[in-house]
């Protein structure tokens, strides 16, 4: 007998987060066996080998980029090129206005790196402004956290906007220009909701511990401007080149290749080894140590990532898709159209997030559940990359005790739970909820065909 293809969903669902949240296994093996689950539960043969197929397919698509962008991300550190790009936007916004120059360096170091070694490299900034004049810790540290998370929930090559994307079938550059599009307004917006929060709130800091360091090689050099953005801002240069040429039909092979993500990201991250061996010069061993260090730091997110779309590729296998668009695709369409399908898509992302805590988990699954209501109701007109971005907006929303942000947050910035959950919590949600409004808006005034 058949099951039907909600049932399969809430078996596979409960998998997830009894193995994530009860008995607090690794997200990878959850996922994994979440997907041998649906995968067995779906008529057809050999369950474990198309399990096996799917997971190889999404590991081909972002394997090779996330290990670029954990190599690009270390390199920007060790070399003290992150550390040129945030002098750079301290100079311009002015040491008086510190706690905005926080939240755009961690909006621009978050494209190519990871939200936890980006807000490693800000904090010492913040504390040192603290220790010094007591300035608004709290507004400084909320504006290094909502910086960063938007970037790394929304843009690409992160781990995941980039899984959505390929799960609804986004242009990886698209993906990057809609969604840094969908970014900008919604930080102003954080800026001032995080001042609000941070005015509102008295926290003491007076133990707080400092972790300031130098960021510079042992000659005490630091890049130039130009060669510390280079590894951030080519691969977005090439990839959206490269897109924008495919859209108009213009075919070139040489930007075929280096426009390509892997090109694109290996090019940068070659670039980014030569910068950081000429600032630092370390030893051959000390080379090799450091780099299997971030390569292994890579391999979970990939496993975790290319997991996740397995579970969705076997959710799509059920029938799921269809399933939820019978339930519920005739209430979505009839009067709300683009509303609807975004409202929907943030919803079942923030769903998730709250119950099982991963930001890229959920963007998974909320996406491989939602891409059949997109593909089967064209007439609706909303291109998937909106799509992408209130999903992405939907896995910020909720970041509670069951997501390693929140404690990350917590225990470097000297806050308890109540408090973490009281400015951090209600910052990042407040601020997902207006980027939700911000992609309705692009979305209704901007359709792209």
């Amino acid at each position: 007998m058949q099951l039907h293809p909600l049932l399969i969903l809430a078996v596979g669902l409960a998998v997830v987060l009894a193995g994530i949240v009860l008995l607090r296994i690794h997200a990878f093996v959850a996922l994994i066996l979440a997907g041998a689950v649906v995968s067995l539960l779906t008529p057809g043969g050999q369950p474990l080998v198309r399990l096996a197929d799917a997971f190889g397919q999404t590991t081909a698509r972002i394997g090779i980029v996330i290990a670029m962008a954990a190599i690009i991300g270390h390199c920007l550190v060790d070399s003290g090129a992150a550390r040129r790009i945030v002098d750079a936007i301290l100079a311009v916004v002015g040491p008086g206005r510190l706690a905005l120059a926080l939240m755009a360096s961690g909006f621009v170091l978050a494209v190519p790196v990871f939200f936890d070694t980006v807000f490693y490299l800000l904090l010492p900034l913040a504390q040192v402004v603290h220790k010094a004049n007591g300035g608004n810790y709290l507004l400084l540290v909320l504006a290094i956290g909502t910086g960063a998370s938007l970037t790394h929930s929304l843009v690409p090559p992160t781990p995941g906007p980039l899984a959505v994307a390929t799960t609804l079938g986004v242009d990886i550059g698209q993906m990057m220009v809609i969604g840094l599009l969908a970014c900008i307004p919604t930080a102003v917006a954080g800026y001032l909701l995080i001042s609000l929060v941070s005015r509102c709130t008295k926290v003491d800091f007076g133990s707080l511990v400092c972790l300031a360091t130098e960021d510079k090689g042992p000659n005490g050099r630091i890049p130039p401007l130009f060669v510390a953005m280079l590894p951030v801002a080519l691969p977005v240069v090439l990839i959206s080149s490269q897109s924008i040429c495919k859209a108009r039909g213009l075919a070139n092979p040489v930007l075929g290749v280096v426009g390509e993500p892997n090109g694109a990201m290996c090019i940068a991250a070659g670039i980014a080894l030569f910068v950081w061996y000429t600032y630092t010069r370390p030893g051959r061993l000390q080379a090799a140590e450091r780099l299997e260090q971030t390569i292994s730091g890579a391999a979970s997110i990939i496993l975790i990532t290319a997991a996740g779309g397995a579970f969705g590729q076997m959710l799509t296998l059920a029938e799921v898709g269809s399933g939820i668009n019978q339930l519920i695709g005739p209430y979505v369409i009839a009067g709300s159209g683009k509303i609807g399908l975004l409202m929907g898509g943030f919803l079942v992302a923030s769903i998730f997030k709250v119950a099982q805590g991963s930001s890229t988990v959920s963007a998974i699954t909320a996406a491989s559940m939602l891409a059949p209501m997109i593909r089967d109701h064209p007439q609706v007109g909303l291109h998937p990359a909106y799509l992408a971005c209130a999903i992405g907006f939907g896995a910020q929303c909720g970041n509670w005790m069951n997501d390693s942000g929140f404690w990350l947050f917590s225990r470097m910035t000297g806050l308890t739970e109540i408090q973490t959950l009281r400015t951090w919590t209600v910052s990042v949600s407040l601020m997902a909820v207006v980027g939700l409004l911000v992609v309705i808006v692009m979305a209704l005034l901007v359709p792209i065909g």
